[in-house]
């Protein structure tokens, strides 16, 4: 099986900013314990904060990936085109959040992608993205 966690704007931070919000625990060492974990998934990671990155790389994979794993960030809230991409492909796609999006401000609680996504996993920190492995591998 093949995946590929897609990280937006800022995430390259984590473990970084807002401590209190995302953890102290860097992607790169969380991934590297994912890897760890599902040794018989073939795990990619990519991170970009543009916009059209993201975009590309969604059509990239998205028709030859077994699922894509979406942390849009901050574009989950903003862009038709990121949406309009996960809509356009084959590739399920499971949009994840390591905050609850719901108990932050009021412009976080809608999501232009999660109506295009098999599902949406948020607010388990960086367990989200062990869910959303977890989600492809039972179905």
């Amino acid at each position: 099986m093949k995946i590929i966690i897609i990280n937006g704007p800022n995430l390259n931070l984590v473990g970084i900013r807002e401590q209190n919000v995302y953890g102290n625990e860097s992607f790169d060492d969380y991934f590297e314990k994912i890897n760890d974990k599902f040794e018989n998934v073939d795990l990619e990671y990519f991170q970009s904060n543009i916009e059209g990155e993201i975009i590309n790389k969604l059509h990239e994979v998205g028709f030859s990936y077994d699922g894509i794993i979406l942390n849009a960030g901050g574009y989950t809230h903003t862009s038709v085109s990121i949406a309009d991409a996960v809509k356009s492909i084959n590739t399920p796609v499971v949009e994840v959040h390591i905050s609850n999006i719901f108990a932050r401000e009021d412009y976080r609680h809608k999501s232009l992608i999660a109506p295009n996504c098999k599902g949406s996993i948020i607010g388990f920190g960086l367990d989200v993205y062990r869910l959303a492995i977890e989600s492809f591998l039972i179905t």
